[in-house]
């Protein structure tokens, strides 16, 4: 190469440099010019006098301070003191300097926590318990989900009477949704998708309806599950047949939209929750969640607070990340969390070997049978040419293997449905589909599209086993319908989240389970019953399972509990569903957890199973203020301005009042000692903690008096005083209750115990969590 060729090529090299870090600096700032949703919480009291009062003025000059061309979303004014606007990273944390801002938080996206539960439940029992008075019409409930699909029959109004004069609320035309589909039973419907579309681009109304129509099934059934009217004769391809009911039938239901096919955002909750409130809403349904964070950046726990402070009760879905411990949702004090549990009820359809073996399994296939003919059978992973190949996804299995076959099928990954799907799309002829040790021994049915059933973990290997050893392996499925009275039940589902409360452990969490396996109510008929595209049938009710499914049972029981207590507060209504929960069966033992087979703890069912008809007439309860909160919130250690996230005004906590979580006034115990800690009190080696507690009489006069089940020997609780006496209505008595407990490691196992109130007639029953971390 001569000097002059290489001095050439030596001068191109600052210019490809400078080509080079001009991209580099072109892709880090539209990196950094990104805009996302941002949720941003105001201090009212600190709005300069120069905007008379016109908030949103304010908040569109201190938008506009940081950004000219930013839009708000949505302006709040009861859950949030603020709005929702697109900012890049940088003109957040500008925004987040200026005067009268409390914070600015990221939006987040949630998820969906996806006939015979009122006799299950003990509500055929009726007017007995629950008159039908204009008190129980006047309820409305509201539930935050996928929409609704007006024409169900589970929003039949006969029998309704107008509209209650206290609701504010519209029915807003949207695609394919206009004011006429609502009634004196669907009051009302909103939408709300404004944050949805800014960060995924506008709805694809080929797929989707941009209004509150439903076209995935999740909401129309959680809100008729919640409050629908009787339906005579409803069933799912004959399966559950009988009435189908909501909790509350004559409770009028109003539906928010604010989950579409990818999600559920955070600005649209708030927003709906916010328009709710302003409707005149009483219960509050949302069968959603999004992971775990302080209350002040919780967006539903913020919303929820707002609620409770206008006598709102919020009920939530625990989540389905069971049963791992620490997998819950929801778990503010003022939300009642609900966990899942089975009914009664099953779907057998049992397996028959060609080694004359017969293992049952669940289904809610209705179509053509295999007639009890014996057919090859094949084991997915042996049918495909993918190492994930057992777990029958899209294109894994070569159809020459399972054409005319049944495969068994792993579960995991793709939705159980899918699975039955792609063995039909090979020219396979049924599918087994067992569990693996994430699921154990819990049984979901689906509405297959082909001959199907599931079965656990331990009849899967047991079949794997068969068709390992056999050299011509051979099955055939045999469905059995509909079975009722089954034993035990209820058992507290796997998938049903689990505590500790991993935010406050003084707070038992979940409250409560509810049914959620399995479950019968209304659909959509835009979409099948297993939602694939593939599926063309329409019905018009569903059998799913999930806490999804136990939240809105327990949504329509408070407001049934609303209806016949009108006075009462969102506080006073979990606590009589709590305190007269129910922990053991009919036999006095304990209720079971599927996925070990064994007893399930506090952590798993909360207070215990609901039971409608005592929580009616629960005797007295634990009653929580918004300043109880407050206090509560300072034991948290809370800043002002995290306070006033939450509370939207300012308060201060006294500096001179000591304040603790264990005064709560919450109708469970959660206590937890310091492990391998030196003591605080009492003797050398123990720890003692005091709890405060007040009970409010809401029944007649009389005189209670405490018993206890300690943990163990180990475990002391004593409660002074050991009477409390009643002679009036409303009358307030407080206790304390101490724990003590000798040190130990945090890997000691967590013990249980309970505390219950008596006065013969009534029992208030408190569950007691103990724990050492």
């Amino acid at each position: 190469m001569s000097e002059k060729t290489h001095k050439l090529k030596m001068s191109r090299y600052p210019v490809i440099l400078v080509v080079v870090a001009l991209l580099s600096l072109c892709r880090m700032s539209v990196a950094m010019e990104e805009k996302k949703t941002y949720i941003i919480h105001m201090a009212k009291s600190q709005m300069p006098a120069t905007f008379n009062d016109d908030h949103a003025h304010w908040y569109d000059s201190s938008l506009k301070s940081v950004s000219d061309s930013a839009e708000m979303l949505y302006v709040y004014n009861n859950v949030v003191h603020g709005f929702s606007a697109r900012l890049t990273p940088q003109e957040a944390e500008s925004l987040e300097t200026q005067p009268g801002i409390l914070s600015v938080l990221p939006e987040l996206k949630y998820q969906l926590h996806t006939t015979r539960t009122p006799t299950f439940l003990g509500l055929d029992k009726g007017a007995d318990f629950f008159p039908e008075s204009d008190a129980m019409s006047d309820v409305i409930i509201g539930v935050l989900d996928t929409g609704v699909w007006p024409e169900s029959k589970s929003f039949d109004d006969t029998g309704l009477g107008p509209v209650p004069a206290s609701w504010k609320g519209q029915c807003e035309s949207g695609t394919n949704f206009s004011s006429s589909n609502c009634n004196r039973k669907l009051i009302g419907a909103r939408y709300f998708s404004r944050g949805y579309e800014t960060t995924l681009g506008p709805i694809d109304e080929s797929r989707e309806s941009k209004s509150a129509r439903d076209d995935d099934g999740h909401g129309t059934h959680t809100s008729t599950t919640a409050g629908g009217s009787v339906v005579q004769g409803a069933s799912l391809f004959g399966y559950a047949p009988g009435t189908a009911r909501g909790m509350a039938t004559r409770a009028r239901v109003a539906v928010y939209k604010v989950c579409w096919v990818g999600g559920c955002f955070s600005s649209d909750i708030l927003a709906a929750m916010d328009k709710a409130i302003d409707d005149n809403v009483n219960v509050l349904s949302l069968s959603l969640g999004g992971g775990i964070s302080d209350y002040y950046r919780d967006s539903v726990a913020i919303g929820a607070f707002a609620a409770m402070e206008k006598g709102i009760l919020v009920s939530c879905s625990a989540g389905n990340a069971g049963p791992s411990p620490y997998s819950l949702s929801n778990v503010a004090p003022w939300i009642t969390t609900v966990g899942a549990g089975t009914l009664d009820r099953d779907f057998p359809a049992y397996v028959s070997l060609g080694n004359g073996k017969n293992f049952s399994g669940v289904s809610l296939y209705k179509g053509n049978s295999l007639s009890n003919k014996m057919l090859p059978f094949v084991f997915a992973g042996n049918a495909s040419n993918v190492t994930n190949g057992n777990l029958c996804m899209t294109g894994t299995l070569i159809p020459e293997k399972v054409k005319g076959k049944i495969v068994l099928c792993d579960r995991g990954i793709n939705a159980r449905v899918q699975k039955g799907s792609v063995v039909k799309a090979a020219g396979g002829a049924g599918m087994v589909l067992t569990n693996t040790a994430a699921n154990g021994e819990e049984l979901v049915a689906d509405a297959h599209l082909l001959p199907a059933t599931a079965v656990g973990q331990k009849t899967g290997d047991a079949i794997r086993d068969y068709l390992t050893s056999d050299s011509n392996p051979m099955a055939t499925i045999l469905f059995e319908g509909t079975k009722v009275g089954i034993e035990p039940s209820p058992v507290v589902a796997a998938f049903s989240s689990r505590g500790p409360n991993s935010i406050t452990p003084e707070i038992l969490k979940p409250d409560i389970i509810a049914p959620g396996v399995n479950i019968l109510a209304g659909w959509t008929g835009a979409v099948g019953p297993t939602g694939l595209e593939e599926d063309d049938r329409r019905v018009g009710f569903n059998i799913i399972s999930g806490t999804s499914m136990s939240c809105p049972h327990v949504s329509g029981l408070a407001a049934l509990l609303k209806g016949a207590h009108p006075e009462w507060s969102p506080a006073a209504i979990r606590s009589a569903l709590m305190t007269t929960a129910y922990t053991a069966y009919k036999n006095g033992g304990a209720i079971q957890d599927v996925s070990t087979g064994k007893p399930s703890t506090l952590f798993d069912h909360g207070a215990g199973h609901v039971d409608p008809v005592s929580a009616l007439n629960p005797g007295l309860v634990y009653d929580i203020t918004a300043d109880d909160y407050l206090d509560f919130l300072c034991a948290l250690n809370y800043t002002p301005s995290q306070i006033n996230s939450l509370a939207r005004r300012n308060f201060t906590c006294n500096e001179s009042k000591k304040y603790s979580v264990t005064d709560l006034n919450y109708p469970s115990f959660a206590v937890s000692f310091p492990a391998e800690s030196a003591a605080r009190t009492g003797s050398a080696g123990s720890s003692s903690i005091k709890y405060s507690r007040t009970l409010t009489n809401v029944g007649p006069a009389g005189t209670y008096k405490v018993t206890v089940t300690s943990p163990s020997n180990s475990v002391k609780i004593m409660v002074e005083p050991e009477t409390l006496s009643f002679s009036q209505m409303n009358e307030k008595k407080s206790y304390t209750v101490t724990f003590t407990a000798p040190s130990m490691s945090s890997s000691t196992t967590n013990v249980f115990g309970r505390i219950e109130w008596s006065d013969e007639k009534h029992v208030v029953g408190s569950p007691v969590a103990i724990s050492w971390t």
